[in-house]
């Protein structure tokens, strides 16, 4: 009885270890994100080659509103890049001071390591006077 016990504790310690692993790699972009405030550097719509085609009560892709963004840390002074489906980028201009959370893309993705996408803009607002 005190084997069947033991191995009972030991599988739900690793089936919480399990969890918790799968939830950090489920979630690592959020988990590790950075917030950035900044003077805005540069805010590109990305033109696809593509024609828009819309049909009755079809959703649009949003591809089609993908920005490239740039903000420049008012404390370091390093600049951030990120890609962004967001719409509330079409707003933003460039010399603009922004807040926003950028997502980095997990490190077993070796291609993109060490870059961000999904920027999110949480508040825009009048750049401090330098």
């Amino acid at each position: 009885m005190a084997a069947i016990t033991k191995f009972l504790k030991i599988l739900v310690v690793f089936v919480i270890l399990g969890v918790i692993a799968w939830a950090v790699i489920e979630n690592y972009s959020v988990i590790f994100s950075k917030s950035i405030k900044g003077e805005i550097t540069a805010v590109e719509r990305v033109e696809l080659p593509v024609a828009l085609i819309a049909r009755a009560g079809g959703d649009i892709n949003e591809k089609v509103f993908s920005f490239a963004i740039g903000i420049k840390d008012l404390k370091t002074g390093e600049i951030y890049t990120a890609s962004s489906e967001d719409r509330q980028w079409a707003v933003a201009q460039k010399g603009q001071c922004a807040e926003a959370v950028f997502l980095p893309y997990p490190p077993w993705k070796f291609t993109k390591r060490d870059t961000f996408f999904g920027a999110r803009l949480v508040r825009l607002f009048e750049c401090p006077p330098k």
